[in-house]
């Protein structure tokens, strides 16, 4: 009984009272009709049964729909608030017309959060202090690195990017789109870091030079420097020819890095694996119309979180040339034309770009069996699977807010404090950043509920999937 939710427990206790007052009402009759000297009033007393067992079901059911809905959703809905306040940093008012029927539970609740929201503001402050003056430290070594005409990557003991500066982005970008914690085999060819780490370890070498080579078969002069101790390595890479006529415009990429990534992940299957380890994938697509099978993508957008949150610097946004005209009602919705899309590339080269930004990612869409619909469609062309978990922001809305709330991506972004511009309401990257901003405010509240564990949540989404389908096996 714990492990329901407060409305099924309560529903649960009202089907109790109907099941008792209908056999109180037959033992009544039956007794009753026992002690009479009347044989045959026995279809009386059967039909006086039913009739009192049908009021009775009449009168419960009525009274369990109010009190479901001025007194259980109303608690439901003030829990998620109030865990919502506690865990994902929310100052809104709690909506005490919705409770006006519990006494003085709304106000106490909101007097706590006021409370609450003092110490934080406090608390804030400081970390704003402290996050100013690491920032000031950021730009002047992004600064610096941008004077160097070498890129730089540091690599964990696994062999994946913690660190990559602009020169890096722009040479990784030949292979895919650079990513933390990606492998540095996805880009760079092993054979020949391998070997040159041998040799450095074996010799006890301060740092090694040697020609490393991308996976597309260009040519590096290649540095490597271990950084002490078990923390990896870093490797520096220069071009043996000029490719800054292969470079596409882009605007300036910010040094991005992660130093937590440094340590060792403790190797475990994904459903056992904490929802802070997981590398997120939020993506949002815009199309020619709302049918999978026949409509056609005309834009993807994503961004990439690690550790909880979104990585400054490392988005994807593509137009796809959706080989068809784009019809003016979708063009009022999203803003992207048929003049917009004429030199896009096609889904198959769009969809292979995504999905190698997407790699060892768990996707995270809203509402996700219609995006991921028509990648899936489309597989053949793209030549590769979209077969990576995916979380449903629709269903993480049931688990933490209830199945009677509502859970369109409006409604998330007023319950927990996202603000969408309307500028960028239905544009492709606009929609995925919004619903990272609530994915962050998310993951802390599922996992003050003790839902660690991506396996954990997989087995709260299910019990939703009458709002939406789980796409995970």
């Amino acid at each position: 009984m714990t492990n329901l939710s407060l409305r099924l427990r309560i529903f649960l206790f009202f089907c109790f009272l109907a099941v008792a007052s209908i056999m109180a009402a037959s033992v009544a009759a039956w007794v009753g009709y026992g002690r009479s000297d009347a044989p045959q009033a026995a279809s009386a007393f059967v039909f006086t049964a039913l009739f009192s067992s049908l009021l009775s079901v009449m009168a419960t059911a009525g009274i369990w729909l109010l009190f479901d809905e001025n007194v259980a959703k109303p608690i439901e809905r003030i829990a998620a608030d109030l865990r919502a306040r506690a865990h994902a940093n929310i100052n809104q008012d709690i909506d005490a017309e919705a409770a006006k029927y519990l006494g003085d539970l709304a106000p106490a609740a909101q007097a706590m959060t006021a409370q609450l929201s003092t110490a934080t503001m406090d608390t804030a402050q400081t970390i704003a202090e402290k996050t100013a003056s690491l920032q000031s430290e950021k730009e002047r070594l992004t600064a610096i690195l941008s004077d160097i005409p070498i890129a730089v990557i540091l690599v964990n003991p696994e062999h994946q990017i913690v660190l990559y500066d602009g020169q890096a982005s722009d040479l990784l970008s030949f292979e895919g789109p650079a990513r933390l914690n990606a492998y540095l085999f996805d880009y760079l060819e092993a054979g020949g870091i391998k070997s040159a780490l041998k040799t450095l370890r074996n010799n006890d070498l301060p740092r090694i030079t040697f020609t490393a080579l991308s996976r597309s078969g260009r040519s590096y002069d290649a540095v490597i420097r271990p950084m002490g101790g078990d923390a990896g390595y870093m490797i520096t890479l220069e071009p043996q020819e000029d490719v800054t006529q292969d470079l596409a415009p882009h605007a300036e990429r910010p040094l991005v890095y992660d130093f937590s990534l440094i340590e060792r992940q403790k190797r475990c299957d994904l459903h056992d694996k904490p929802l802070n380890d997981l590398c997120f994938v939020v993506f949002d697509t815009e199309t020619t119309g709302l049918l999978p099978h026949k409509d056609e993508i005309v834009q993807i957008g994503a961004v990439r979180m690690l550790r909880g949150h979104m990585i400054e610097g490392e988005s994807f946004e593509i137009l796809v040339n959706p080989g068809r005209k784009i019809p003016e009602s979708s063009t009022k919705v999203h803003g992207i034309t048929n003049a917009m899309v004429t030199d896009a590339p096609a889904i198959d080269q769009a969809g292979a770009s995504f999905h190698h930004f997407a790699r060892d990612a768990v996707l995270v869409a809203h509402n996700a069996p219609f995006d991921m619909a028509f990648l899936h469609r489309h597989k053949k062309r793209i030549g590769l699977t979209f077969d990576h978990p995916v979380l449903d922001t629709v269903l993480l809305s049931a688990v933490l807010f209830g199945g009677s709330s509502t859970h369109t991506l409006d409604a998330l972004g007023d319950r927990l404090g996202v603000r969408i511009p309307a500028h960028l309401r239905h544009t492709a990257m606009g929609d995925a950043v919004a619903t990272a901003q609530v994915m962050e405010k998310m993951l802390p509240m599922l996992i003050a509920r003790g839902f660690i564990t991506f396996g954990d949540v997989l087995n709260e989404v299910r019990k939703h999937q009458r709002i939406v389908e789980d796409l995970n096996a």
